[in-house]
């Protein structure tokens, strides 16, 4: 595994070292968060944690904390641990169906969280309720239509995933989603899904967008908690080393390609659910979570997504099955979401070092683009 440090781009940095900036790099959500540079790095369960978050802060970008897969008592822990290592504005993603969802609110207005976002779209009157706080809100969506719909609730920003990122995905690449949503809305719209270096942060620009959001390059820092042996595989792992399933709760997502996938996709619907029933009761045993925080998860999936009642469980296990790789480190019997950029991935810069970088590269291109246009007119 190699770990290198961060390269500079001739021309990039001044003699200081800091990165040297572009005005085109000064986009509305450097306002809008607070944050020095148009980079988000997303909310991953188990991964964007307080020391992810806060290293991203202190980089320059917006940190988003996975508030999603804690409880209320574990969210104000995380949320306090972030403040102890940077002053800086960082986000909290939350679940707007979840059953505490007014309790996380309450308290994120009260911590004076900068932005919240949102992987399944808020009410308005919750949208109304933070904004009236002075919180940022930021869904994010994979249709313009959902775009167009949270826009006219008032949300502050959009983030736009393309069929490239990882997860829960759609089907429509990132390239084309995004310059259509940018279109749609009035809003600053951030691009994801297939984001990793400074060319693609001036492609989202030129795109329309304000800024790019990553996952899967902020896991593959120095500065996660997931272990070597799970970043060892997404490191491994070719363009051609994901796939998109339906296997896990009967939505699409995007996960590493491994012999447990392999198994779940070639299994029938009852094969499965027997695996998924055995799989969660091993990891309730393991972790010491009770039955009915599962099904509860199980069944706000049913109602948001529509799922029948044979995805309620694989529906509630897939956070298990995810647990288990990123934080217990049992590449063979978890779940790893991930983008396909993790194919073009080949090392753990800390995030100080990938957000410099992605800077240096991003201001090298722009340099390039201004010469290129000055010598067309001469």
């Amino acid at each position: 595994m190699t770990d290198r440090p961060a390269r500079p781009v001739d021309g990039a940095r001044p003699v200081d070292g800091t990165p040297r900036s572009h005005p085109a790099l000064r986009t509305p959500i450097c306002e809008l968060f607070g944050v020095r540079y148009p980079i988000v790095q997303t909310a991953m369960g188990f991964v964007s944690g307080p020391r992810l978050v806060a290293a991203t802060a202190n980089a320059g970008g917006l940190g988003i904390l996975a508030g999603a897969t804690l409880d209320l008592p574990e969210l104000a822990t995380a949320i306090a641990e972030i403040r102890r290592r940077t002053s800086a504005p960082f986000g909290v993603n939350l679940r707007a169906d979840a059953t505490d969802a007014a309790a996380r609110v309450d308290l994120l207005i009260r911590e004076h969280v900068r932005v919240v976002s949102f992987a399944l779209a808020p009410k308005p009157e919750l949208i109304a309720r933070l904004r009236d706080a002075g919180v940022r809100v930021v869904p994010s969506v994979g249709a313009r239509r959902h775009a167009e719909k949270v826009a006219g609730w008032g949300a502050d920003a959009v983030i736009v995933q393309g069929a490239e990122g990882g997860g829960h995905t759609g089907a429509v690449p990132t390239s084309l989603l995004l310059p259509q949503v940018a279109d749609a809305v009035d809003i600053p719209v951030i691009g994801a899904g297939g984001f990793f270096d400074g060319r693609g942060l001036v492609a989202a620009l030129a795109y329309g967008a304000a800024g790019v959001a990553m996952g899967t390059r902020f896991l593959l820092t120095s500065d996660t908690t997931v272990s070597p042996q799970v970043q060892r595989r997404y490191l491994d792992a070719g363009l051609d080393g994901t796939v998109v399933t339906r296997a896990l709760d009967g939505v699409p997502q995007r996960v590493l390609r491994t012999d447990l996938i392999d198994r779940l996709e070639h299994a029938g619907p009852l094969r499965r659910l027997v695996r998924s029933a055995r799989s969660a009761a091993r990891f309730r045993r393991l972790t010491g979570t009770p039955w009915r925080h599962l099904l509860a998860e199980g069944l706000a999936m049913r109602r948001s997504r529509e799922l029948t009642w044979s995805q309620v469980l694989l529906a509630a296990n897939t956070p298990m099955l995810l647990r288990a790789a990123m934080v217990d480190g049992r590449v063979d019997l978890g779940v790893m979401a991930t983008g396909q950029v993790t194919g073009l991935i080949d090392d753990l810069p800390s995030c100080a070092e990938l957000i410099d970088r992605i800077v240096a590269e991003a201001v090298a291109v722009l340099d390039t683009l201004q010469e290129g246009r000055s010598d067309g007119d001469r």
